[in-house]
Protein backbone atom coordinates (compact mmCIF):
# COMPACT_ATOMS: atom_id res chain seq x y z
CA UNK A 1 0.00 0.00 0.00
CA UNK A 2 1.15 3.23 -1.15
CA UNK A 3 0.23 6.06 1.04
CA UNK A 4 0.51 9.78 0.72
CA UNK A 5 0.47 12.36 3.77
CA UNK A 6 -0.40 15.66 1.91
CA UNK A 7 1.70 18.85 3.33
CA UNK A 8 2.08 22.13 1.51
CA UNK A 9 5.09 24.00 0.40
CA UNK A 10 6.06 26.13 3.63
CA UNK A 11 5.93 22.69 5.27
CA UNK A 12 6.75 20.05 3.06
CA UNK A 13 7.50 17.98 5.70
CA UNK A 14 4.67 18.55 7.99
CA UNK A 15 6.06 20.59 11.61
CA UNK A 16 7.23 17.33 13.11
CA UNK A 17 4.34 16.14 14.72
CA UNK A 18 3.33 12.59 12.27
CA UNK A 19 6.76 11.41 13.01
CA UNK A 20 4.97 9.03 15.17
CA UNK A 21 2.84 8.07 12.49
CA UNK A 22 5.53 7.59 9.79
CA UNK A 23 7.35 5.19 11.74
CA UNK A 24 4.05 2.82 12.55
CA UNK A 25 3.16 2.87 8.79
CA UNK A 26 6.36 1.93 7.89
CA UNK A 27 6.45 -0.69 10.94
CA UNK A 28 2.97 -1.95 9.21
CA UNK A 29 4.47 -2.36 5.64
CA UNK A 30 2.93 0.69 4.35
CA UNK A 31 5.25 2.80 1.53
CA UNK A 32 4.53 6.39 3.27
CA UNK A 33 6.00 9.84 1.56
CA UNK A 34 4.99 13.52 2.09
CA UNK A 35 3.75 15.92 -0.87
CA UNK A 36 2.56 19.28 -1.03
CA UNK A 37 -0.63 19.33 -2.50
CA UNK A 38 -1.24 21.02 -5.77
CA UNK A 39 0.97 17.98 -7.60
CA UNK A 40 -0.21 15.08 -9.43
CA UNK A 41 -0.47 11.96 -6.87
CA UNK A 42 -0.04 8.16 -7.54
CA UNK A 43 -1.28 6.46 -4.33
CA UNK A 44 -3.56 4.22 -2.48
CA UNK A 45 -4.52 6.36 -0.64
CA UNK A 46 -3.81 10.56 -0.03
CA UNK A 47 -4.37 11.91 3.86
CA UNK A 48 -5.19 15.32 4.54
CA UNK A 49 -2.27 16.13 7.18
CA UNK A 50 -0.35 19.73 6.55
CA UNK A 51 -2.41 21.81 3.89
CA UNK A 52 -2.13 24.77 6.00
CA UNK A 53 -1.98 27.43 3.14
CA UNK A 54 -5.32 26.15 1.85
CA UNK A 55 -7.18 29.45 3.38
CA UNK A 56 -5.23 30.88 0.84
CA UNK A 57 -6.18 29.17 -2.48
CA UNK A 58 -9.40 27.22 -1.06
CA UNK A 59 -10.59 27.38 -4.50
CA UNK A 60 -7.60 25.51 -6.17
CA UNK A 61 -7.37 23.54 -3.03
CA UNK A 62 -10.22 21.87 -3.44
CA UNK A 63 -10.07 21.82 -7.01
CA UNK A 64 -7.17 19.49 -6.38
CA UNK A 65 -8.81 17.63 -4.05
CA UNK A 66 -11.30 16.91 -7.25
CA UNK A 67 -8.28 15.39 -8.80
CA UNK A 68 -7.78 12.57 -6.13
CA UNK A 69 -9.19 9.47 -6.22
CA UNK A 70 -8.77 8.27 -2.82
CA UNK A 71 -8.78 10.91 -0.41
CA UNK A 72 -9.14 11.04 3.09
CA UNK A 73 -10.97 12.74 4.58
CA UNK A 74 -13.25 12.25 1.53
CA UNK A 75 -14.05 15.92 -0.60
CA UNK A 76 -17.58 16.30 0.38
CA UNK A 77 -15.88 16.19 4.37
CA UNK A 78 -13.56 18.81 3.22
CA UNK A 79 -15.95 21.15 1.48
CA UNK A 80 -18.22 21.34 3.93
CA UNK A 81 -15.36 21.76 7.07
CA UNK A 82 -13.57 23.72 5.10
CA UNK A 83 -15.91 26.87 6.01
CA UNK A 84 -16.39 26.99 9.75
CA UNK A 85 -20.06 28.48 9.17
CA UNK A 86 -20.73 24.47 9.46
CA UNK A 87 -20.93 25.66 13.39
CA UNK A 88 -24.44 27.09 12.88
CA UNK A 89 -25.69 24.02 11.28
CA UNK A 90 -23.87 21.81 13.98
CA UNK A 91 -26.27 24.08 16.83
CA UNK A 92 -29.19 23.69 14.53
CA UNK A 93 -29.41 19.59 14.95
CA UNK A 94 -29.16 20.23 18.51
CA UNK A 95 -25.13 20.40 19.62
CA UNK A 96 -24.22 22.60 22.59
CA UNK A 97 -22.00 25.30 20.21
CA UNK A 98 -20.26 28.55 20.98
CA UNK A 99 -22.65 31.13 20.59
CA UNK A 100 -22.15 31.87 16.48
CA UNK A 101 -22.74 34.72 14.45
CA UNK A 102 -21.80 34.25 10.20
CA UNK A 103 -21.20 37.68 8.90
CA UNK A 104 -20.27 38.34 5.06
CA UNK A 105 -18.47 41.25 4.05
CA UNK A 106 -20.52 44.57 3.81
CA UNK A 107 -23.05 43.34 6.52
CA UNK A 108 -23.88 45.33 9.88
CA UNK A 109 -21.94 43.78 12.66
CA UNK A 110 -24.18 43.06 16.04
CA UNK A 111 -21.22 42.26 19.03
CA UNK A 112 -22.23 39.94 22.11
CA UNK A 113 -21.84 41.17 24.93
CA UNK A 114 -18.14 41.36 27.10
CA UNK A 115 -15.39 40.13 25.38
CA UNK A 116 -15.62 38.34 21.98
CA UNK A 117 -13.51 36.87 19.09
CA UNK A 118 -13.53 38.21 15.61
CA UNK A 119 -12.29 35.24 13.11
CA UNK A 120 -12.46 34.54 9.19
CA UNK A 121 -14.81 31.31 8.61
CA UNK A 122 -12.10 29.83 6.30
CA UNK A 123 -9.27 29.89 7.87
CA UNK A 124 -6.54 27.73 9.95
CA UNK A 125 -3.97 28.17 12.46
CA UNK A 126 -5.91 30.82 14.78
CA UNK A 127 -4.61 33.36 11.77
CA UNK A 128 -6.56 36.22 11.60
CA UNK A 129 -8.32 35.26 15.12
CA UNK A 130 -8.93 38.38 17.38
CA UNK A 131 -10.20 39.10 20.67
CA UNK A 132 -11.89 42.20 21.47
CA UNK A 133 -14.18 44.73 23.89
CA UNK A 134 -13.85 47.86 21.94
CA UNK A 135 -16.79 47.63 18.83
CA UNK A 136 -14.83 50.03 16.81
CA UNK A 137 -11.85 47.85 16.83
CA UNK A 138 -13.56 44.60 15.85
CA UNK A 139 -15.49 46.40 13.07
CA UNK A 140 -11.83 47.62 11.52
CA UNK A 141 -10.65 44.26 12.43
CA UNK A 142 -13.34 42.72 10.28
CA UNK A 143 -12.88 45.19 7.31
CA UNK A 144 -9.90 44.41 6.97
CA UNK A 145 -10.33 40.47 6.56
CA UNK A 146 -12.78 41.32 4.13
CA UNK A 147 -13.93 37.99 3.87
CA UNK A 148 -17.11 36.03 5.43
CA UNK A 149 -16.59 35.69 9.48
CA UNK A 150 -17.94 34.16 12.80
CA UNK A 151 -18.53 36.38 15.68
CA UNK A 152 -18.38 34.79 19.41
CA UNK A 153 -18.90 35.10 22.88
CA UNK A 154 -15.42 34.83 24.24
CA UNK A 155 -15.57 32.00 26.49
CA UNK A 156 -13.27 33.16 29.75
CA UNK A 157 -12.98 29.89 31.05
CA UNK A 158 -10.34 29.17 28.11
CA UNK A 159 -7.97 31.65 30.01
CA UNK A 160 -7.63 29.39 33.25
CA UNK A 161 -8.95 25.93 31.21
CA UNK A 162 -7.54 26.46 28.14
CA UNK A 163 -9.30 24.16 25.18
CA UNK A 164 -9.79 20.09 25.12
CA UNK A 165 -9.07 18.53 22.26
CA UNK A 166 -10.46 14.82 21.56
CA UNK A 167 -9.04 12.73 18.61
CA UNK A 168 -10.83 10.27 16.84
CA UNK A 169 -9.85 7.02 14.36
CA UNK A 170 -12.20 5.76 12.27
CA UNK A 171 -15.12 7.28 14.23
CA UNK A 172 -13.74 5.88 17.47
CA UNK A 173 -12.00 7.88 20.40
CA UNK A 174 -8.17 7.68 20.10
CA UNK A 175 -6.94 10.47 22.85
CA UNK A 176 -6.72 14.10 23.96
CA UNK A 177 -4.67 16.83 24.49
CA UNK A 178 -4.77 20.71 26.17
CA UNK A 179 -4.67 23.24 24.62
CA UNK A 180 -3.90 26.47 26.45
CA UNK A 181 -5.14 29.91 25.73
CA UNK A 182 -4.73 30.61 21.92
CA UNK A 183 -5.90 34.56 22.05
CA UNK A 184 -3.61 36.15 24.71
CA UNK A 185 -1.13 38.61 23.91
CA UNK A 186 2.39 37.39 23.10
CA UNK A 187 1.92 34.12 21.66
CA UNK A 188 4.44 33.36 18.32
CA UNK A 189 3.17 32.99 14.93
CA UNK A 190 5.07 29.44 14.00
CA UNK A 191 8.74 30.13 11.59
CA UNK A 192 6.54 29.03 7.77
CA UNK A 193 4.01 31.74 9.19
CA UNK A 194 0.97 29.49 9.17
CA UNK A 195 0.04 29.36 12.65
CA UNK A 196 0.25 30.12 16.10
CA UNK A 197 2.13 28.58 18.11
CA UNK A 198 0.48 26.42 20.85
CA UNK A 199 0.96 25.00 24.82
CA UNK A 200 0.10 21.88 24.41
CA UNK A 201 0.03 19.04 27.13
CA UNK A 202 -1.49 15.73 27.66
CA UNK A 203 -4.92 15.72 29.65
CA UNK A 204 -7.57 12.75 29.97
CA UNK A 205 -11.23 14.62 28.67
CA UNK A 206 -14.06 14.67 31.42
CA UNK A 207 -17.25 11.54 30.89
CA UNK A 208 -19.23 14.81 29.37
CA UNK A 209 -16.60 15.83 26.40
CA UNK A 210 -16.32 12.45 25.47
CA UNK A 211 -20.18 12.58 25.80
CA UNK A 212 -20.41 15.65 23.70
CA UNK A 213 -17.30 14.59 21.18
CA UNK A 214 -19.25 11.61 20.39
CA UNK A 215 -23.11 13.15 19.43
CA UNK A 216 -20.81 15.70 17.53
CA UNK A 217 -19.47 13.36 15.20
CA UNK A 218 -23.01 11.19 14.83
CA UNK A 219 -24.57 14.72 13.70
CA UNK A 220 -21.89 15.54 11.48
CA UNK A 221 -21.81 12.18 9.52
CA UNK A 222 -25.73 12.16 9.56
CA UNK A 223 -25.47 15.73 7.87
CA UNK A 224 -22.95 14.81 5.32
CA UNK A 225 -24.64 11.26 4.85
CA UNK A 226 -21.71 9.32 5.96
CA UNK A 227 -21.24 7.32 8.30
CA UNK A 228 -18.92 7.81 11.71
CA UNK A 229 -15.92 5.58 10.16
CA UNK A 230 -15.89 7.45 7.29
CA UNK A 231 -13.91 9.86 9.45
CA UNK A 232 -10.18 8.72 8.72
CA UNK A 233 -9.35 11.46 11.14
CA UNK A 234 -11.64 13.60 13.29
CA UNK A 235 -10.45 16.45 16.62
CA UNK A 236 -13.42 17.50 18.47
CA UNK A 237 -12.04 20.53 20.27
CA UNK A 238 -14.07 21.42 23.63
CA UNK A 239 -14.16 24.54 25.86
CA UNK A 240 -15.76 25.29 29.17
CA UNK A 241 -18.83 27.46 28.98
CA UNK A 242 -20.59 29.80 31.48
CA UNK A 243 -22.64 26.99 33.72
CA UNK A 244 -19.53 24.70 32.98
CA UNK A 245 -20.98 22.86 30.56
CA UNK A 246 -18.78 21.54 27.55
CA UNK A 247 -19.45 23.64 24.24
CA UNK A 248 -17.83 22.77 21.04
CA UNK A 249 -15.90 25.63 19.65
CA UNK A 250 -14.51 23.57 16.51
CA UNK A 251 -15.17 20.18 14.91
CA UNK A 252 -11.91 19.65 12.56
CA UNK A 253 -11.91 16.80 9.89
CA UNK A 254 -9.53 19.00 7.75
CA UNK A 255 -5.50 19.20 8.53
CA UNK A 256 -5.78 19.21 12.55
CA UNK A 257 -3.01 18.38 14.50
CA UNK A 258 -3.44 15.03 16.02
CA UNK A 259 -1.41 15.42 18.92
CA UNK A 260 1.04 12.29 18.06
CA UNK A 261 3.95 13.77 20.59
CA UNK A 262 1.22 14.16 23.33
CA UNK A 263 0.58 10.69 23.89
CA UNK A 264 1.64 6.90 23.41
CA UNK A 265 3.04 5.08 20.28
CA UNK A 266 -0.24 3.01 20.31
CA UNK A 267 -2.43 6.13 18.42
CA UNK A 268 0.07 5.96 15.39
CA UNK A 269 -0.73 2.39 15.74
CA UNK A 270 -4.30 3.18 15.63
CA UNK A 271 -4.44 5.48 12.73
CA UNK A 272 -1.99 3.05 10.68
CA UNK A 273 -4.57 0.47 11.46
CA UNK A 274 -7.15 2.87 10.08
CA UNK A 275 -5.55 3.83 7.27
CA UNK A 276 -4.71 0.06 5.71
CA UNK A 277 -8.19 -0.64 6.64
CA UNK A 278 -8.94 1.72 3.65
CA UNK A 279 -6.69 -0.25 0.75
Amino acid sequence: MKVVLASCAALPNGDGDEDALIDALRRDGVDVVWQPWGEAVDADLVVLRATWDYTERLDDFLAWCETVPALANPLPVVRWNTDKSYLVELAARGIPVVPTAVVEPGESLVFPDGEFVVKPAIGAGSRGAGRFTDHAEARAHFDALGVKALVQPYQSSVDLNGETALVFFAGEYSHSFHKGPMLAQGLPESESGLYVEEKLRSIEPTERQVELANQVLDVAAELLSLERKDFLYARVDVVEGPRGEPLLLELELTEPSLGFKLTDEAAASRLSAAIRARQ
